[in-house]
C-alpha cells in the first residue's frame, strides 16, 4: 500500500509540470497571436484551454481520492493540499492565455495591440513565457532559486502594466475607446498571468521551508540544503 501511495504522490507531481508545461505553450501561442493577429493561432489557444481545465479536474480528483484512501499526514499531507491549490493557480493561468488569445481573435484581421503599445506588450508576452518556462522548471526540480527568478520578472510586468496604464491615461493617447478596452485587458490579463506563478511558486518555497514569510535568505539556505540531500542520495 505505501508503494502505491508514493506512486499516487509522484503521479500528482509529473501532472502538476504536465499542466505547467501545457500553460507556458499556451501563453507563448497566445503572446504571438496577439502581436501578429494571428487568429489560427488565437484559435488554438482557446480550443487547448479546455484540455487544461480537464487535466486539473482529474488531478483534483486523484489529490481527493489520495486524501480519503490514504490519510496522508505531515510533508504527504502537505503535498497534496498544495496540488489542490496549485492546480487552481495553473488553471486560472490557463484561462488568463485563452482571453489574449480571445482579444487576437476578437479584432482580426485588425492587430488588438494599439499603436505606441507593440513594444511594451513584446516586453510583457517575453516575461510571461518566461515566467511560465521557469515555473515549469521549479516544479520540476524544487530548485528554490527559480522562485526569486519568477518573483523578480513579476517586478517587471508590474511595471510594464503600469506603463500601459500610464500610456492611456495620457493626454496624449488618441486611441479609441475599443483600442483602451483592449489595451487595459490585455495588460491586466499579463499581469494576472505572472501573479498566479508568483503565487505558485510562494507555495513551493512553502512546501520545501514550512514558512510562508520566506526571505530571499531563507530561500536561498532552503535551496543549499536541497542540493546537498540530492548530492547525499547519488553518493548512495
Amino acid at each position: 500500500m505505501r508503494e502505491v501511495f508514493h506512486q499516487s504522490l509522484e503521479d500528482i507531481q509529473a501532472r502538476l509540470v504536465e499542466i505547467t508545461d501545457l500553460v507556458a505553450v499556451a501563453i507563448d501561442k497566445a503572446t504571438r497571436a496577439f502581436a501578429n493577429s494571428d487568429v489560427a493561432l488565437a484559435e488554438e489557444v482557446i480550443a487547448d484551454d479546455a484540455h487544461i481545465d480537464e487535466l486539473t479536474i482529474s488531478l483534483d480528483e486523484l489529490a481527493i481520492e489520495v486524501l480519503a484512501r490514504q490519510q496522508p499526514v505531515a510533508r504527504d499531507l502537505r503535498i497534496v493540499v498544495f496540488a489542490l491549490r496549485v492546480s487552481a493557480s495553473l488553471e486560472r493561468m490557463g484561462d488568463m492565455a485563452e482571453h489574449i488569445a480571445q482579444l487576437a481573435r476578437l479584432r482580426f484581421p485588425e492587430r488588438a495591440i494599439p499603436k505606441g503599445l507593440k513594444g511594451t506588450f513584446s516586453k510583457m508576452g517575453e516575461r510571461d513565457v518566461e515566467v511560465a518556462r521557469t515555473l515549469s522548471e521549479l516544479l520540476r526540480t524544487q530548485d528554490l532559486r527559480l522562485a526569486d527568478v519568477i518573483r523578480n520578472a513579476d517586478d517587471e510586468i508590474d511595471e510594464l502594466h503600469a506603463k500601459v496604464f500610464e500610456k492611456v491615461l495620457s493626454d496624449n493617447w488618441k486611441g479609441e475607446p475599443t483600442a483602451t478596452v483592449d489595451a487595459t485587458l490585455a495588460s491586466r490579463y499579463h499581469e494576472r498571468f505572472a501573479d498566479h506563478a508568483v503565487a505558485v511558486a510562494k507555495k513551493v518555497v512553502y512546501l520545501a521551508t514550512g514558512d510562508w514569510a520566506a526571505g530571499e535568505e531563507d530561500i536561498a539556505l532552503a535551496a543549499e540544503a536541497h542540493d546537498e540531500a540530492l548530492r547525499a542520495t547519488d553518493q548512495l
